[in-house]
């Protein structure tokens, strides 16, 4: 779950790639369209072809994704959205939810992370109502965060992992997927200062393996606390990637 298309590429793709290959199941969402992200074309074409990309992307993985909600910059923690939110959760049931971090560099990210966080604890409240309407469940539900890009989050405060993911074997395709946006190659260049857009992808997967002390090249998480959303021995991340993952103390 990420809140642009390329966010779930950058922050995640290296362990949904190895989730995919244990046998997992895979949804990707990324909650807004991607219509700021040109300079140069409108909103509505480059929404279009960063919804291709988001495809071209999840095809690569071979996960089921699903369109976006809002546009950039109109993610927001109201009523409405979080009605709607849940309604797609509530539809797929997902084990885990891979998402943003709480205290992150945009708002957009922290958004959709607040968003997540309640829509997975509404998934088992038959009273709340969502838009279109889906049957509560009370089936576990475990939520992991990706730490900002750089650990650093919108107050230049560090952020420590404590969960690290061994994607040497899958950076291959981790590149892949990233770059099948290819509008974003300029973009992130002028507005970020990100000029190769894999130089940026394997930097920061060789900090999070040295924060790891163990793998190479890693990507990294938070886990959310259980309270409300499963007993505490359901950790299925931790269970399903026993061999590429460690817990730093």
């Amino acid at each position: 779950m990420g809140a642009h298309p390329d966010d779930i590429e950058f922050c995640s793709a290296g362990t949904l790639l190895q989730l995919r290959e244990k046998g997992w199941e895979i949804h990707m969402w990324n909650l807004a369209n991607g219509s700021a992200g040109s300079k140069s074309r409108s909103a509505e074409k480059i929404a279009s072809q960063r919804w291709q990309e988001a495809q071209n992307s999840a095809r690569i993985l071979g996960a089921t994704i699903h369109p976006p909600l809002f546009s950039d910059l109109g993610i927001f923690y109201d009523a409405p959205s979080l009605a709607r939110v849940s309604s797609v959760v509530r539809a797929v049931n997902p084990a885990m939810i891979l998402t943003h971090a709480p205290s992150d560099y945009m708002e957009d990210h922290q958004n959709t992370c607040r968003l997540m966080v309640t829509a997975a604890l509404a998934k088992g409240l038959p009273n709340y109502p969502v838009v279109p309407s889906v049957e509560a469940n009370d089936d576990p539900i475990a939520i992991y965060h990706t730490p900002p890009i750089g650990c650093r989050t919108g107050l230049n405060e560090p952020v420590r992992p404590s969960l690290f993911v061994d994607i040497e074997a899958v950076i291959p395709d981790k590149i892949r997927m990233l770059m099948a946006h290819e509008s974003q190659v300029t973009w992130l260049a002028k507005t970020q200062s990100m000029s190769s857009l894999e130089e940026v992808l394997l930097k920061e997967a060789k900090i999070l393996g040295v924060m790891s002390g163990a793998f190479s090249f890693a990507e990294a998480f938070l886990p959310h606390q259980k309270r409300g959303y499963s007993e505490e021995n359901f950790t299925p991340l931790e269970d399903a990637l026993q061999d590429e993952l460690i817990r730093s103390l």
